[in-house]
């Protein structure tokens, strides 16, 4: 009885969260092997594997992952760098230390959607945005940053917003660095750079695994920047894997072939969730 009343309470919760996972899941598989266009909605086929053929050979897939890739890589080497960065410079007390420190991570807390409609129309616009001013203000022609470099864009877009994030990590983890050792490696003779390579660096190893591991799995499936901005265009160039997943359920409406993607996007996730909790893991130990 002791051990049966526990789980009997349990129970409705874990039940309830195990039908929320897998009853959206076991619909996306079975929509993923039928046929399921919604100009046709009385069709519903069984396809077998054809809907994830028709989805890997769509010209536009190949492009999508390499986005994808791109987006990621780019995204999380310059928020980890820049944060280790701007860290390491607030980290030494001056005056107004609290108010910058806010000022840092508050880029954090605004919507994605607002944060990508503030770069598009007040930073990045080529006619009134800050940026067109300042070229202009140089003598040089404005860039129009949503058509001629829009995968560009939408990185510097993501980099702005999770800088924050990076930083306040960062900060957190330089709290606890053992200053009597920084001490005693300055009196050795240790210049700063030194310092930061053998000291501050591997102390922060298990700060930088775990912001790589966030940050790579929320944007694995980024829409809404690359939605409001510039619509996974011109053309593809700003299309992801999300986005060609968008385009296949509401604007082709094959909910089939998107329900495909959604899986492949899923099993990519869970290969890179493995490989990052493995990373986190090690430098745990």
């Amino acid at each position: 009885m002791s051990r049966f009343l526990p789980r009997a309470l349990m129970a409705p919760a874990i039940s309830t969260l195990f039908l929320w996972m897998i009853v959206p899941l076991v619909l996306t598989i079975w929509f993923s092997l039928i046929h399921y266009d919604l100009n046709q909605p009385g069709e519903h086929g069984f396809t077998g594997l054809e809907n994830f053929r028709y989805f890997i050979t769509d010209p536009d897939f190949w492009p999508s992952v390499l986005h994808t890739l791109q987006l990621l890589g780019s995204v999380i080497v310059i928020t980890v760098v820049m944060g280790v960065g701007l860290a390491l410079l607030v980290n030494e007390p001056f005056p107004g230390q609290g108010i910058v420190r806010v000022l840092l991570i508050s880029p954090f807390f605004v919507m994605p959607t607002v944060n990508a409609l503030l770069w598009k129309h007040m930073m990045m616009n080529p006619i009134y945005g800050v940026l067109g001013h300042v070229w202009k203000f140089f003598g040089a022609t404005p860039v129009d940053w949503m058509t001629d470099l829009p995968l560009v864009s939408v990185i510097v877009i993501l980099s702005w917003q999770w800088l924050p994030f990076a930083c306040l990590i960062f900060i957190t983890s330089l709290q606890s660095l053992d200053r009597e050792q920084m001490e005693a490696a300055r009196m050795d003779g240790a210049n700063a750079f030194h310092q930061f390579w053998y000291l501050t660096l591997p102390h922060l190893g298990r700060s930088i695994a775990v912001v790589v591991m966030i940050e790579m799995i929320f944007l694995m499936s980024v829409f809404a920047e690359i939605f409001t901005t510039t619509s996974g265009g011109p053309g593809n160039d700003s299309t992801n894997l999300s986005f060609l997943i968008y385009k296949q359920a509401l604007m082709s409406f094959d909910v089939g072939v998107a329900s495909a993607g959604a899986l492949f996007a899923v099993v990519l996730a869970n290969i890179a969730a493995v490989f990052l909790i493995r990373m986190v893991g090690k430098n745990l130990d």
